[in-house]
């Protein structure tokens, strides 16, 4: 207080504690992709990162899924690929031609394996193409935002290899380089190959060409999943590009005429009638006598055709194929509530995910985990009774002692973000013995309430962790006299119990 000059009473207030330290969010994803608008009550929302907390506020701020659309082609006599499906003796496939974006339905399996807060970054509408700039700028605009820990692209995996890998990096970059407080969570271009695919082993391209920097600082998952989050109900007639080659394919399969004569059966009469009404107009009639008339033809048309309902399938099958980076965000959401940052998010099952695409063996996942060029590649891996489980923790670093886990990285991250924001009350204070004690008791307290919860490991707090600070110990009279302040924080963070040897052995007979 100020110097007394008045006879009187003062009253002088002392904080008898330090400030304390407030343990940063850990699972804040941020997804960059297309969305089918962006728009706050009029504002535009392209590029600019926004919080929400669940599918409604995604369906308020940025709408709702592509529509997606498939044309029907004949196969080609020589082409390698399966055909989806056959109808009067030629094969035909399904190729997607519009509404290939993957954002909207991968934030669906973020929030049913357990997903929360999260950062959209809208960086163009359905019907602009996907281009790698665009998504690298929209993953710059994070630059401003210090709550999101997780980066996630979906749609880089649309680009074209090279394209998919520079966004990756950019990525790499944006988290280790220049924020070094998030990590990303990378998917394996053509995941869904396996590894003796003719085009190509996935694996050895994706390590190939994504490079080495700051792989502790990103994590990836093989393979892609088949999923549930499109429905049958999601899906009808109007998804087929060309309705008048669906015409003719179904009138193939079930032997039908163009047109109804009176010497034909009123069931086949009927089913011409259903056919030939794909390509109607409906004119004269209501918007929702319309919507009633196509919603009828589609249950028509599953009803007759068998051949319909397997190409609805196929559809389905496609929409469904998405490459897991997105539930892994969830999962990492999941983990982090229910045990902690620094619980090892692995061992755990996927939900909406029917299989993984492709079935991987223990011995096929000795090269994913463990490999020369230590960039581990986690596996997604089916058990017998248990579904599909997520089997390895490991950032791309994985020959590194100190970063081969996915949980230390981040648990460090959180440790670092939470004692540095809370280190702020300190800068300009007296660089003195009072200010280094004040500071070395606030990041004791902390770290002792990390300890207690199981983050950090050792019999006793002295053995999870200690902090210096002081002349002599982390500082020499030239620090104190440009104004340093420099305090050591050692830590022992739990590490998963990632091989778990039992031996067995004979012993002699002893009664």
């Amino acid at each position: 207080m100020g110097q007394m000059k008045t006879p009187g009473v003062y009253i002088v207030e002392k904080n008898a504690f330090p400030n304390s330290v407030v343990e940063v969010a850990t699972a804040v994803p941020a997804f960059i992709g297309y969305t089918e608008r962006a728009d706050n009550k009029g504002k535009t929302l392209k590029n600019k990162p926004w919080r929400i907390s669940s599918m409604s506020e995604f369906h308020s701020y940025f709408g709702f899924a592509p529509t997606a659309k498939f044309e029907i082609t004949e196969q080609a006599a020589d082409a390698t690929e399966e055909s989806d499906f056959v109808a009067g003796g030629k094969e035909y496939l399904l190729k997607q031609t519009s509404g290939n974006y993957s954002l909207y339905n991968s934030m669906l399996l973020f929030f049913q394996n357990g997903g929360g807060p999260c950062y959209i970054v809208s960086v163009g509408s359905y019907g602009a193409d996907i281009e790698a700039d665009k998504l690298q700028a929209g993953i710059d605009t994070l630059i401003k935002e210090q709550e999101p820990t997780m980066v996630v692209v979906p749609e880089a995996i649309l680009l074209d290899e090279d394209n998919c890998i520079a966004v990756q990096q950019h990525s790499l970059a944006h988290c280790g380089g220049k924020m070094r407080n998030r990590v990303s969570i990378l998917d394996v271009y053509n995941g869904h190959h396996d590894r003796q695919h003719p085009d190509g082993d996935p694996i050895d391209s994706f390590r190939g060409k994504l490079g080495i920097n700051y792989l502790d600082f990103a994590t990836a998952y093989y393979p892609w999943v088949n999923t549930s989050i499109v429905q049958d109900k999601d899906l009808n007639y109007e998804n087929i590009a060309n309705p008048d080659v669906l015409q003719t394919v179904i009138r193939l399969s079930l032997g039908l005429a163009d047109t109804a004569d009176a010497t034909m059966s009123p069931k086949v009469t009927q089913m011409i009638e259903a056919v030939n009404n794909i390509t109607s107009t409906w004119d004269g009639k209501t918007p929702d006598e319309i919507a009633s008339e196509k919603m009828l033809l589609n249950k028509t048309l599953v009803t007759i055709s068998p051949l319909f309902s397997t190409m609805m399938g196929e559809i389905k099958n496609k929409l469904n194929l998405l490459a897991p980076a997105a539930a892994m965000a969830g999962v990492y959401t999941m983990v982090d509530n229910a045990r902690g940052v620094w619980k090892a998010p692995a061992n755990v099952s996927l939900s909406s995910v029917i299989s993984p695409t492709v079935n991987i063996s223990h011995d096929d996942q000795e090269d994913l985990n463990v490999t020369t060029q230590g960039k581990s590649i986690n596996a997604i891996r089916s058990f017998i009774g248990e579904g599909t489980l997520v089997w390895g923790a490991r950032t791309l670093d994985g020959n590194s002692l100190d970063w081969r886990y996915i949980n230390v990285r981040r648990t460090m991250i959180m440790l670092e973000e939470s004692i540095r924001l809370a280190s702020k009350a300190y800068v300009f204070e007296p660089n003195n013995a009072n200010t280094w004690v004040t500071m070395k008791s606030m990041i004791r307290n902390f770290l002792t309430g990390i300890w207690k919860r199981g983050g950090l490991a050792g019999a006793s707090p002295d053995d999870a962790f200690s902090v210096h600070v002081g002349l002599g110990e982390t500082m020499t009279s030239e620090d104190i006299l440009e104004g340093i302040l420099r305090i050591t924080v050692l830590v022992a963070i739990s590490r998963p119990a990632e091989f778990i040897e039992i031996t067995f052995q004979q012993q002699m007979q002893k009664s």
